[in-house]
Order: C-alpha cells, then sequence, then structure tokens
C-alpha cells in the first residue's frame, strides 16, 4: 500500500514538472520549436488562476485595508524585477513590469488607473507623458539656431523600462472569516513605482524616490499574470505564476498607509525624517492585524 502511494506521488510529481516546463524543450527537433506546445498539449491545458472564492459580507467579523511598498533591491523580491535585459534570453523569461506594460500596449489590459481608490482611469496618451521622454542635445540647440533644424541624431528619446522599476505599491485586504476562521489577505490594487522620467539621470536622492506610474485593479489582471512565470531559483522546471507569487505573498514589503480616520494618511505623514521609527510603525500595523486573529483564540 506504502508503494503504490509513492509511485502515485511520484507519477503526480512527474507530470507537474513536465506540464511547468518549458514546453516541448527536449523533444524539439530545432530551435523554432522550443516552447511550442503540441496539439495534444493544448487539448489537456486547462490552467487557468484559481478562483477567489465568495465572500460575504456577513462573514467578514474584522478587516484593516493597507497599502504596501515592495522594494526590489531585496533579494527575496527579485523575482519581481530580473529579468532587467530582455535581448538575449527566452521569450518566456520576463519581469513583472514587462507582463504588465506589454498587456497594457497590447490593450490585453484596458483599465489603468490614476491613484489606488481607482477613481479615475487612464490612458495610453496619458501613460507616454509619465513613461518616456526626448531630449535635445547642445548640439541639436546649436544647430537649430543655425540653420532651424534638428537632426534625429541630436534628439534623445529615454523610455521606463524594467531597469528603472525600483518598487511595486500594492493595496490589500486583511479579513478575518468567521465561517473559515482565519486571518485571510486579498490583493486588491497593485502599480509598478519609478523615478520621474525626467529626474532618472539625477543625481539628487530626492529626485529618486519612486511614484507609481499607474495602478491596476489586481483581479482584471490575474489571467494575464497567471500566463507569465516567475523564475524559480530552487527548480527552473517549476517556475512560480506572478499570480501565485503574489496571492501567496511570496515577497517583502513594508506597510506605509493603512485606512485610518485622518483621511488614510501615510506613515511619513505623522514619523517624519525618522526611517528606522517608520520601519517600527509598519512591523506595529502588521503586529496589530496579527494579534487580532490570535486574541480570537484567547478565552
Amino acid at each position: 500500500m506504502k508503494f503504490k502511494s509513492f509511485l502515485l506521488t511520484v507519477l503526480c510529481m512527474s507530470f507537474a514538472a513536465n506540464s511547468m516546463a518549458q514546453a516541448n524543450l527536449l523533444n524539439a527537433k530545432s530551435p523554432e520549436e522550443i516552447g511550442v506546445k503540441t496539439e495534444a498539449q493544448k487539448a489537456l491545458d486547462d490552467d487557468k488562476p484559481l478562483e477567489y472564492g465568495y465572500v460575504d459580507d456577513r462573514d467578514i467579523m474584522y478587516s484593516k485595508m493597507t497599502w504596501e511598498k515592495v522594494v526590489l533591491d531585496e533579494r527575496v523580491n527579485f523575482p519581481l524585477y530580473y529579468p532587467i535585459d530582455t535581448m538575449n534570453i527566452g521569450k518566456n523569461r520576463r519581469s513583472l513590469f514587462d507582463v504588465l506594460w506589454k498587456s497594457v500596449k497590447n490593450g490585453d489590459l484596458e483599465n489603468m488607473y490614476d491613484d489606488s481608490y481607482f477613481t479615475a482611469k487612464r490612458t495610453m496618451n496619458d501613460l507616454k507623458a509619465s513613461m518616456s521622454k526626448i531630449d535635445t542635445l547642445d548640439i541639436g540647440y546649436e544647430q537649430y539656431n543655425a540653420d532651424g533644424y534638428v537632426d534625429p541624431e541630436y534628439i534623445v528619446k529615454t523610455d521606463i523600462t524594467s531597469y528603472h522599476i525600483s518598487a511595486y505599491l500594492i493595496k490589500g485586504l486583511w479579513y478575518f472569516d468567521k465561517r473559515q476562521a482565519e486571518m485571510k489577505f486579498r490583493l486588491i490594487g497593485i502599480a509598478p513605482a519609478a523615478p520621474d522620467v525626467n529626474f532618472l539621470d539625477s543625481d539628487d536622492e530626492a529626485n529618486k524616490e519612486p511614484i507609481p506610474l499607474f495602478w491596476v485593479f489586481y483581479p482584471d489582471a490575474r489571467d494575464i499574470l497567471h500566463e507569465a512565470k516567475a523564475f524559480n531559483n530552487e527548480n527552473s522546471a517549476m517556475p512560480y505564476s506572478f499570480d501565485h507569487l503574489l496571492n501567496s505573498r511570496r515577497f517583502n514589503g513594508y506597510v506605509y498607509k493603512e485606512e485610518n480616520v485622518y483621511g488614510d494618511r501615510k506613515v511619513t505623514e505623522y514619523i517624519s525624517e525618522n526611517a528606522l521609527m517608520q520601519l517600527l510603525e509598519s512591523d506595529r500595523i502588521k503586529e496589530k492585524i496579527r494579534n487580532f486573529e490570535l486574541d480570537m483564540w484567547a478565552y
């Protein structure tokens, strides 16, 4: 009986590995066939993001909305940042920003918002000003003053790329489900953050503060993020989807804002110029949420 259970486990793991690894890699007869699924694989492929269960408002005993900043300098957050250079890497490897921005440009992700409350939508024309800039070199100005025109070689265009993304801002709801007697987290929105495109070359640290480029209502992006895979450093045959990585909170972030009576003011608004105390305040907010669940089991 134990042998049968062991054999079944091995078979399941083998099937999972085959389904998650790069398609047709070992059976490809040419490089063009790598990543191309066979008709049989397409027929059996029914991989979709796990649907959220329905939660009635009456089942929510406690909730707290928080905003977190996920800094990409931290090693645990590297799967969200890399790869930043896509010229010499396979098409199946992309950073989270590349996935989101490509979906926006292709029209697969239609709704972008100006803030985390999703009150005002942004269009592609709105995003162009914050995603790119065009500069003219000094020699170009001299040419314009002398000849009245500027050669294209003297005009430099700079675009925001994965390299410039230094953080992600995440809005989520912590809630206690009284039916399951468990504290849970539901991701509501996500925004890539980068320095202002006009100050990318600035040496002033104040100008390097990341600002959100656009906000995405997370349920709108789940299908897209489920198809895109993040690199698994422990086993490349079993990559994580970005949807799984974010929903399972495989990242480290600190709370920079919580919903409160003061109009959801940020931590920096009441604790200024003290990074250590701001981090301690973030930990205090997390501990307060965690303690509610622990207190439910105290008699």
